[in-house]
């Protein structure tokens, strides 16, 4: 996933294609250069760990009323203000890590916990939290010993990636929860620290291969509007299959850096909700 240059690394794994210097790290705070190489900092680092309701990603039409193992690492290649998980989507890899360093969770025993939760209803591995893509080696080793297993592999993901971080992971994956969070390249460049093509693209090869649904968290005075809303939906309908594609339409309040505004209204969400039934079949409205 990168090039070398003069001591550096070029990360592949997502847009913005850090350069990274021997011992630094990328905007994420989780991918840095060793000995020449581009590595993810938090392999095997496992921050948060609950079994969920696997509607809780979420994920409504994949396996209702089943149970799944949701797991957490560190940092994140975006840099929302609103962000829900900032203590840990924000922070930098707090202890850098690799396969042999004791204290690391490796695949096989996150793929054997996985296993034995199935009495309780666990039908896999949910990677959420923080985002999963900038740790891809840790999550494709591990959705390998998953899918072994004949379990479930879950992303819950920004979708703020390259194409090659998309062809390497999405063979292994079984579903996605991914959040279109606006559908104003400004917003995602300038308010959001991504890239709306970058998300476009993941979106589009991710549902040829996957079961997914998207997530738009309805922000008042940033992404709120019903114009909005309509192309954002007519995009998605001019997907393979976008009309069945299921979209989340939830509500924000006010968290980190983002308190300076109300929570969106009901009434706003519900009516964001309506118009994306418009050219949807599977539209919910979320945190009301």
């Amino acid at each position: 996933m990168c090039e070398g240059e003069n001591g550096k690394t070029v990360c592949g794994v997502c847009p913005h294609r850090c350069v990274i210097p021997e011992g630094g790290k990328g905007k994420c705070g989780a991918r840095g250069t060793k000995n020449g190489r581009n590595i993810p900092l938090n392999y095997g680092t496992v921050s948060s760990a609950a079994l969920d309701p696997v509607e809780k990603k979420p994920l409504k039409l994949f396996h209702p009323g089943r149970m799944i193992f949701s797991v957490g690492g560190f940092g994140c290649n975006m840099n929302c203000p609103f962000c829900q998980n900032w203590e840990i989507s924000v922070a930098s890899c707090r202890k850098g890590c690799e396969e042999e360093i004791p204290g690391c969770t490796a695949p096989e025993e996150l793929a054997e916990i996985a296993f034995r939760l199935r009495d309780r209803g666990n039908i896999g591995i949910a990677f959420t939290y923080n985002e999963p893509l900038i740790n891809l080696e840790y999550v494709t080793d591990t959705a390998k010993l998953v899918r072994k297993r004949r379990l479930k592999t879950v992303l819950v993901t920004n979708g703020c990636a390259t194409m090659e971080t998309a062809d390497r992971v999405l063979p292994f994956i079984d579903a996605l929860n991914i959040d279109l969070k606006s559908f104003q390249k400004n917003i995602y460049s300038d308010v959001l620290g991504g890239d709306l093509d970058a998300v476009q693209n993941f979106i589009s090869e991710a549902v040829l291969s996957c079961h997914v649904e998207l997530t738009s968290l309805i922000v008042p005075g940033l992404n709120d509007t019903e114009e909005e809303m309509r192309n954002m939906t007519e995009w998605i309908a001019s997907l393979p299959g976008g009309e069945d594609i299921p979209l989340h339409v939830t509500r924000f309040f006010p968290r980190y850096r983002m308190t300076d505004r109300e929570a969106t209204s009901v009434g706003t969400v519900l009516r964001l909700t309506e118009i994306a039934g418009e050219r949807l079949h599977h539209v919910f409205a979320g945190n009301l």
